[in-house]
């Protein structure tokens, strides 16, 4: 009998293969970079060959350092970065055009044409998202439009649309020789073309955006067997996917209305499961399908999206230099007191939730000469919670529910300073988990679910086990002035590029 459950982790920076056993622990691990591919200002690709070719290497590496085969595999679940947007030729299996990544921001222009008309939440009561760059829907128009013959072939069947997730159980099942060609409802729901009641992709935003249904993929629960894997994994049923933040909701076992689990990863991102109906939001925040395991029912959650979070630590290592490493951070923000002053609003690329300014830009405030680049690092680090506290806000105030903690994973919550700046500004406890990778668990949890690998979610409860929480310390009066600094600064950055 098979022991374990296998995840794809394709994340925005990299692709890991993660083993776990019936507790939930990592058996063993493999991760490959791939490249970030910036043509112009605003525009960011990923290679999908090279995602799979990486994918490949990571599966064959993680099996071989603990000498498992397919055999030993229950299932395989996939988790991938959402909205990333790739289309390619149905018969040859190459992509037309490099992936455009969630962070591209190219569609703008196309996002305000279509706001003109019932401005930016025209399409919010259907789809629980406000027209943005982010979705991956105008980035396919794009697509279409740009590519010479590919609107063509699309209407003809002959060219496909996908997200990451898409793409790789279409390889991963046999590609040009009967791939499945499917997506899972957290995926399709972060399209801005699906209807979040029906879990359907909905013909009047299809027409809206010239998109043909042919090139879409069939919607699917994200706890279901999809097909079985070919090739290296031959055999092993492929019965999960959830877009990255879906997995880490469900990897943290956020499975009560009210719980909330912060993602920190490149991007910043925090889930809180609402229950079985949409809950519209009117502070800025995104209604989207939390998950949906089998024929059961669909569960919905209120996010917050953040653009740059560990990616402002990368910027500051690859950009100006004053770390040499990511892990560099926290030692550099802790050789001084506190900020000195200094606050970063890091809107590389606008901000997101709660704000949607697609023109903010990012800002370093508060300068004197007394700042040196330790301060420079814990503003860095601030950010991040600053932004936190901002989706958090926001949550409260469209649910009336108030977060008792905070669940947290990604590769940030090993930094412990700010763990307890966290806990400080948001004056909520901060819990990290024993198992960080919640966003590769969560994936092998919808896959081991619908092979009947775990027994449900009681049993995937149990296995949630605290690792560290961090309490408030800080003084209500100093929580308010650092707040009062940070809104100043935001307000500085919005609507800063014409």
């Amino acid at each position: 009998m098979a022991q374990y459950v296998g995840a794809i982790d394709q994340g925005t920076t990299s692709s890991r293969f993660i083993v776990f056993d019936k507790a939930g622990s990592i058996v063993s691990v493999a991760q490959k970079e791939h490249a970030q591919i910036y043509p112009k200002p605003g525009y960011v690709e990923h290679d999908p060959l090279e995602i799979w070719h990486n994918t490949r290497e990571v599966i064959r590496d993680a099996l071989a350092k603990k000498g498992l085969t397919p055999r030993d595999l229950a299932a395989i679940g996939i988790t991938n970065q959402r909205e990333t947007t790739l289309i390619w030729d149905r018969r040859t299996g190459k992509p037309l055009h490099n992936a455009l990544v969630w962070q591209d921001t190219r569609v703008d222009s196309i996002v305000e044409e279509f706001a003109r008309e019932g401005g930016h939440d025209r399409l919010r009561a259907k789809t629980g998202l406000p027209l943005a760059s982010y979705f991956s829907g105008l980035k396919l128009r794009w697509l279409l439009d740009n590519v010479p013959g590919a609107r063509e072939k699309a209407q003809a069947g002959d060219v496909l649309f996908g997200n990451i997730d898409t793409w790789l159980v279409w390889n991963l099942t046999g590609g040009a020789d009967g791939g499945c060609h499917i997506t899972d409802v957290t995926n399709a729901s972060r399209t801005q073309l699906m209807d979040l009641a029906s879990l359907e992709w909905d013909e009047e935003i299809l027409r809206l955006f010239e998109i043909p249904r042919a090139c879409l993929p069939e919607i699917r629960s994200s706890s279901d067997v999809y097909g079985e894997a070919v090739d290296d994994l031959a055999g092993v049923p492929i019965a999960g996917i959830l877009g990255d933040q879906q997995a880490a909701l469900v990897g943290q076992a956020c499975f009560q209305q009210g719980e909330a689990k912060n993602t920190y990863g490149t991007g910043c991102f925090m889930l809180m499961n609402t229950g079985e109906t949409p809950y519209p939001s009117k502070c800025g925040l995104l209604t989207t399908v939390g998950y949906r395991f089998g024929q059961g029912k669909t569960v919905y959650a209120l996010e917050g999206s953040i653009a740059i979070a560990g990616a402002l630590v990368q910027w500051l290592r690859d950009n100006l230099g004053i770390i040499q490493q990511s892990s560099d951070i926290e030692t550099l923000a802790r050789s001084v007191e506190d900020n000195g002053g200094v606050t970063i609003v890091p809107a590389f690329s606008g901000l997101y939730a709660p704000h949607w300014n697609a023109q903010a830009r990012g800002l370093i405030g508060g300068l004197t000469r007394y700042a040196d680049k330790g301060h420079i690092a814990r503003a860095a680090l601030e950010a991040t919670a600053f932004q936190t506290r901002e989706v958090l806000e926001a949550m409260t105030k469209d649910t009336g529910i108030g977060v008792r903690e905070l669940r947290t994973d990604g590769g940030m919550v090993v930094n412990e300073l700010l763990m307890q700046f966290q806990a400080d500004i948001l004056d909520v406890p901060v819990v990290r988990p024993k198992v960080i990778e919640t966003t590769a668990l969560g994936a092998a949890y919808a896959a081991g679910l619908a092979t009947g690998f775990w027994s449900g979610t009681d049993e995937l409860v149990r296995n949630w086990a605290v690792d560290k929480r961090w309490k408030p310390a800080m003084a209500a009066s100093r929580r308010d002035s650092l707040n009062a600094v940070w809104n100043k600064a935001v307000a500085r950055s919005l609507d800063w590029a014409e």
